[in-house]
């Protein structure tokens, strides 16, 4: 049918024209961000495009329903604009014959975003902290690099190293100062050192060396210098895990659903949400869309950017409330979503009757 086929394609060019341009600012925004992290030490500088693809495909299901929602928008106001609407309308189309053809053409994204909230949002969450958590985990020695002073991970010391070996294992003039738990102070130089796992702890051993130590403020006893062929420093705790535990927003849906506790309700009221708001923003779409063709466009576009922000930020704040107990889940999902749907069909209806429900009164002296 030519208003179906014709309405599909111009929601396609739309979309996709919409979905590049918002994907290309989020990934500028989330690769400075990314950079920046690397830069403060949370994430390896090295996997910066494997954190950066992670946390794209996070915000990938927000990303699809805001190029929906304006792919709709801008669609049907063009269409208002230039008078192609009065044809549809005059042809025996009324506004809500359009639900049809856009809800065929949207059901694939729809599809896609639940799918992502539910599946690929907690998977790309767990990487991305399984990630951070392996490089937070690392062993002292791998933390310098030659040539370079660098405080270990407990902060008491401080590491220098002229130059190491390809693989990072082995360092070559290795001096170290640290500070013990009971307050004495000890300055290690040793060759050469390299690392080694014995019974799951990592430790530097380090071969033709002297120590230096001096006792803890209050102390009777002096200056220490020893000599060693080989001496062993631990830096750093047991093998990194490798559970699945993470944070609230890396749980598998499924968990959330066997553990019906507040904070996993919470998360899972967001994850659903998700995918009712993205079918939501269809039907409000349809409904912001029809207007004064001489109004321009800019009144839509504002509304329709403070609605997106608006509706995310209550469902993020619906789901704190469902995690600490102010209200339950359904009835928040029944208020916020429901509510948004009812006003919207209303909203519709009354596009679609042109009825006035509050008519205006004339001034006196007219007719």
């Amino acid at each position: 049918m030519l208003f179906h086929s014709s309405l599909r394609r111009e929601l396609a060019r739309s979309f996709g024209a919409t979905l590049v341009v918002l994907f290309t600012i989020v990934i500028t925004m989330l690769l400075i961000r990314t950079l920046g992290l690397a830069n403060k030490g949370s994430v390896n500088p090295e996997e910066i495009l494997l954190v950066l693809t992670y946390t794209v495909l996070g915000r990938l299901p927000t990303v699809l329903t805001l190029a929906l929602f304006i792919a709709v928008v801008s669609t049907l106001s063009r269409m208002y604009r230039e008078s192609e609407m009065v044809i549809w309308f005059g042809s025996g189309r009324g506004l809500a014959s359009f639900l049809n053809p856009i809800f065929r053409f949207a059901w694939p994204i729809l599809l896609v975003i639940v799918l992502m909230v539910l599946f690929v949002w907690p998977w790309a969450n767990a990487q991305t902290d399984e990630l951070r958590d392996r490089y937070e985990r690392r062993g002292d020695l791998e933390r310098i690099a030659p040539g370079q002073f660098q405080e270990s991970s407990n902060g008491r010391r401080v590491f220098f190293i002229d130059k190491d070996t390809a693989d990072g294992a082995e360092g070559r003039n290795v001096f170290i100062a640290s500070v013990e738990r009971d307050g004495s102070e000890s300055i290690t130089s040793a060759r050469s050192g390299r690392v080694e796992w014995i019974d799951g702890v990592q430790y530097l051993m380090l071969d033709q060396g002297q120590r230096l130590q001096q006792p803890a403020p209050g102390s009777d006893s002096g200056l220490k210098l020893s000599e060693f062929a080989q001496y062993g420093i631990q830096i750093g705790g047991g093998q990194a895990s490798t559970g699945t535990g993470g944070g609230l927003k890396s749980q598998p849906t499924w968990v959330l659903l066997q553990q019906p506790s507040r904070a996993h309700q919470g998360e899972l009221g967001w994850r659903i949400g998700m995918g009712l708001t993205a079918l939501n923003f269809v039907v409000l779409a349809l409904a912001v869309s029809a207007g004064n063709p001489r109004a321009g466009k800019s009144g839509n576009l504002i509304f329709m950017l403070l609605a997106f922000v608006v509706y995310y930020n209550l469902l993020n704040l619906g789901q704190s409330w469902v995690a600490t107990g102010l209200v339950g889940l359904w009835p928040f999902m029944l208020g916020l979503h429901g509510s948004v749907l009812a006003a919207s069909l209303l909203w519709l209806a009354q596009r679609h009757t042109q009825r006035v429900w509050f008519p205006r009164r004339g001034l006196k002296g007219t007719p």
